[in-house]
């Protein structure tokens, strides 16, 4: 019963996070001239991404690190496929052509740079798959490119129109992104505890308990944000927000953690991180056809059908 509450709690702190969250960054963005896709890229995502940060760096120090990589993997997939599908079933995503021909593309180039590091095996440098010290730094390097092309994003004054903003005073805003923030992390890590606590007790693994319960849970917060930022006409910073946790997660979130501590892969397998690479790609294929440059309402149910897909084949796997 306690684990239930802690869930539903959780919940409703993530939600009322989110939308203080939206509210502020909006609000910093319009009084800063600073674009709402350059917002969704680096102060929402950041934010966002807090539950990942938290539960991968810690379970890396406890030495669980199936549970760290799965944790990322797992919300990464769920972002692209449930948090995009979702959010587009609500309100159809435009894509900017910018998104499309840079951001996206990051995207996936982050998910086969994982897939890479983590076949040690595979491509015979070593006797197990282990995402070693090493592999972090190298994360970590590809985390502050994609932090230098953000920041010239902004000082170019690319990334699309901006859009109906709540304006708000400075000091205001603040209180809502540092509130919104709390709300997130500590509504998170409820929500993660009761739902851990619940998967143990019905013994399943970590690994799966990584991929699915604890990476929807640590994901929670970007769809709340997205659909919000969705319903509020601010899609750029819907997409942006996602993209933008994606590559945080990889390059930062995994690239501390390995370097904290390697994380051998464990029960994470190489169909985890295919699946990863080809969530990217239909992202990308998705915001093509059709409608060009827009993430239909069909195509967001198609986005969400993948991810019921995958779900249902960890638990076949059990």
């Amino acid at each position: 019963m306690l684990s239930v509450i802690y869930l539903l709690l959780g919940l409703v702190l993530i939600l009322v996070g989110a939308n203080a969250l939206t509210d502020g960054a909006s609000a910093v963005a319009r009084k800063f001239n600073i674009s709402p896709l350059v917002i969704g890229l680096t102060i929402v995502a950041f934010g966002t991404s807090a539950p990942e940060l938290t539960v991968s760096v810690v379970s890396a120090i406890n030495g669980s690190a199936e549970l760290a990589i799965g944790n990322v993997v797992g919300s990464n997939i769920f972002n692209i496929l449930m948090i995009v599908g979702v959010t587009a079933m609500v309100v159809p995503i435009s894509v900017t052509k910018g998104t499309l021909s840079k951001e996206i593309p990051l995207a996936v180039l982050s998910s086969v740079v994982l897939l890479i590091l983590a076949n040690d095996i595979f491509l015979k440098s070593g006797g197990n798959n282990v995402l070693s010290r090493a592999d972090g730094l190298v994360l970590i390097c590809f985390f502050l490119i994609f932090l230098g092309y953000t920041f010239a994003i902004a000082h170019n004054g690319d990334g699309g129109e901006q859009n109906d903003i709540k304006e708000m005073p400075v000091w205001k805003s603040l209180i809502y992104i540092v509130g919104g923030l709390a709300g997130l992390i500590f509504g998170g890590r409820l929500f993660v505890n009761g739902a851990s606590d619940i998967a143990r007790m019905l013994g399943v693994g970590e690994s799966i308990i990584g991929l699915t319960i604890v990476a929807m849970g640590t994901s929670l917060p970007e769809l709340a944000t997205s659909v919000v930022a969705a319903l509020k006409k601010s899609p750029e910073m819907a997409i942006g927000n996602v993209i933008g946790s994606n590559l945080f997660n990889v390059f930062f979130v995994l690239g501390t953690s390995a370097v904290i501590s390697p994380l051998p892969l464990g029960g994470i397998s190489n169909f985890d991180f295919l699946y990863l690479v080809g969530a990217s790609l239909l992202l990308f294929i998705v915001s093509l056809l059709y409608k060009e440059r827009t993430v239909t309402r069909i195509e967001g149910l198609i986005l969400v059908l993948s991810y019921v897909f995958y779900t249902g084949y960890l638990i076949y796997q059990l």
